[in-house]
């Protein structure tokens, strides 16, 4: 089970079956705010909803193809940073993320990527990550423009966000210029 002290008030680890309602939780109250930049929203309906997700989380970190970690601040859960999904072939992961937004604002995200990152390049031994972020999501395209990341491109039209598709920007960083 994937758990990293990130400093004093934050953790990020996997989660567990117990933990499936206070997600469920975090993103209900968060719907709204949430449903701006993530497709998938509308399908969490209820806490079992959750669990289906934490133990599908399993599976992938099981199977080396992501790693869904909840993010704790103060000890309550309060977002998920993730490796979507590892491209072991060309040594690349995929980091998404997301907050609730009753704790935007304290650099609770920075400082869990970062802490990811380290563990992308160090534990998980990758040459580069990656952050797609969608184009008028100025807080999420903040994160990596904060933490040094080159923007690559645009990916047009790359996301199906319930009506409409949506751009993304790409981020990279690779190894080497990562500045712990």
């Amino acid at each position: 089970m994937f758990i990293y002290e990130v400093d004093d008030e934050i953790t990020i680890r996997m989660l567990n079956a117990s933990d499936a309602e206070a997600l469920f939780t975090i993103t209900d109250n968060s719907r709204t705010y949430l449903r701006n930049c993530l497709p998938w929203v509308d399908n969490t309906k209820t806490s079992k909803d959750s669990l289906e997700f934490i133990l599908h989380s399993f599976e992938l970190y099981a199977n080396k193809h992501g790693l869904n970690a909840g993010i704790f601040y103060k000890e309550e859960l309060v977002g998920m940073v993730s490796l979507n999904q590892f491209d072991w072939t060309n040594r690349i992961g995929y980091i998404g993320y997301w907050l609730s937004k009753n704790y935007q604002g304290k650099g609770i995200m920075t400082r869990a990527v970062r802490a990811l990152i380290d563990q992308s390049f160090n534990y998980f031994e990758l040459n580069k990550v990656e952050i797609r972020a969608a184009v008028h999501n100025k807080s999420s395209r903040a994160i990596p423009e904060r933490l040094g990341f080159k923007k690559e491109g645009i990916l047009r039209q790359v996301e199906w966000l319930y009506d409409h598709y949506v751009d993304h920007t790409v981020y990279g960083l690779l190894k080497n210029e990562w500045i712990t």
